[in-house]
């Protein structure tokens, strides 16, 4: 069902290879998305990500909501002085219709529970016109965790299209999308969804493979994934990745 075993989610293990691949396409995904012209963008990654230094590498000025939770990271430290950090649980602090574009990658929409409730902020504190890069856990993934720890009354209900709450081993929850409800939770919200997609298509297996026989050829597998088109309503893959605009 699942390609990566859970415990290596985090990006170690025997899969070092396809994480290398992973966080490229994730990299380059993000610079094809970005506004061509430098703008102010909000970051929800929690200060888990490399997003927005590479927005402010690009002539973005970027307001980043770091988790109230979490210290903050050494390599976290901003010598462009674009980027500003805020540390809130929510957007309390932006006034209606303030930033270009939005950030929510690290799976922040499943983390938070009530992500209608973050999307609605979202949706109030940007500007018409604006854009929103998403990345959520997908049923996939959920089905495999819950499987691992042997939930099998749990799955039986997965295809009910209710929300999916996913208790992983080290008790956290988080919540688990197909396609479809993702574009729901955007749509409802507002937004015009541009697109769904699995945040990768190629195997792990796949990219050891291409990457065991020549490791220049990791720019050939990147442009591969992203040129791919898969069938924005079928669930494949460990995350799901959107892409919204607020009408004009």
């Amino acid at each position: 069902m699942l390609p990566i075993p859970a415990n290596e989610l985090n990006g170690s293990g025997a899969l070092g290879p396809y994480w290398t691949f992973y966080h490229a396409v994730v990299a380059e995904q993000l610079r094809r998305w970005l506004p061509r012209r430098p703008c102010l963008l909000l970051d929800l990654s929690g200060g888990r990500g490399r997003w927005p230094s590479q927005a402010a590498g690009a002539g973005h000025h970027v307001i980043e909501v770091v988790d109230f939770r979490r210290p903050a990271d050494p390599w976290l430290r901003d010598a462009s002085n674009r980027i500003r950090r805020v540390r809130a649980d929510d957007l309390g602090f932006l006034p209606d219709a303030s930033v270009d574009a939005v950030i929510a990658e690290e799976r922040v929409l499943s983390l938070e529970l009530m992500a209608e409730s973050t999307v609605e902020d979202v949706v109030r504190v940007l500007k018409p016109g604006g854009r929103v890069l998403a990345c959520v856990d997908s049923l996939v993934l959920g089905m495999a965790i819950m499987a691992e720890q042997n939930y099998w009354a749990h799955l039986c209900q997965t295809g009910t299209g209710e929300v999916m709450l996913v208790p992983w081993p080290d008790g956290s929850i988080t919540r688990c999308f197909t396609s479809a409800q993702l574009r729901e939770l955007l749509a409802d919200a507002g937004l015009e969804v541009e697109w769904v997609r699995p945040r990768t298509v190629l195997s792990p297996s796949t990219v050891d493979h291409v990457l065991a026989a020549d490791t220049r050829a990791l720019n050939w597998l990147v442009r591969t994934e992203l040129e791919a088109h898969p069938d924005d309503d079928d669930t494949v893959g460990i995350h799901l990745v959107a892409s919204a605009r607020r009408p004009e």
